[in-house]
């Protein structure tokens, strides 16, 4: 008489895996409508994590005019980092998003500039040349000498910034040489890159 084979450990997981795998064939389908439901949960979260984002994170914005050129030209996307300005205040050499201090009817109410001083910097203008704390500072992102006249001393107050635009020629740039100083909090982030068109796609 044969003796019945010796059932394993192995056997009984095998045989155990088998049945879960029966029951997971077996299992009926989810409906039309419990699809759409789970669909619309996830777009429900993704629009939550990118509300959340674009108001505490990042932005984006459109380049309006000419006067951040050569640097940046009209109708070029920028992503703004926006959290930079939450955690520590700006510098010198930022290029920055804000509030236009001096809006023109029909225009965007958000102006970019670079970031010129500081508090307690003193900006002048002689010459074409522009000094920061009696220095000549060097523009590599100009492309020419500052038309118009000479402006200052001006002495930076505390909480505020002086923003200059890039493009130096006559009348160019609406900037803190005709509206003065803006506050530190009107500047809503700092452009980080140029998102395109793609040919221009690069780190500013």
């Amino acid at each position: 008489m044969n003796k019945p084979a010796e059932t394993t450990e192995t056997d009984e997981r095998f045989a155990d895996r088998r049945e879960r795998s029966r029951r997971k064939r077996g299992a009926k389908p989810k409906g039309w409508r419990e699809e759409l439901a789970d669909w619309l949960k996830s777009l429900a979260f993704a629009v939550v994590v990118v509300a959340v984002l674009k108001l505490f994170v990042f932005d984006l914005t459109i380049v309006h005019g000419i006067s951040m050129e050569p640097t940046l030209k009209t109708g070029e996307r920028l992503l703004v980092n926006k959290i930079g300005y939450r955690l520590g205040g700006p510098a010198r050499g930022d290029i920055a998003v804000l509030v236009d201090p001096a809006p023109t009817p029909g225009e965007s109410k958000y102006i970019v500039k670079r970031v010129i001083g500081v508090a307690g910097d003193t900006i002048e203008i002689r010459g074409g040349v522009l000094y920061v704390n009696g220095e000549r500072l060097a523009e590599p992102y100009a492309d020419v000498a500052i038309a118009g006249p000479d402006f200052g001393p001006l002495t930076v107050e505390p909480g505020k910034v002086f923003v200059m635009g890039d493009n130096r020629r006559s009348g160019a740039s609406k900037d803190s040489r005709s509206f003065g100083t803006v506050p530190a909090g009107s500047l809503l982030g700092k452009a980080e890159f140029i998102l395109w068109p793609i040919p221009r796609w690069k780190k500013i």
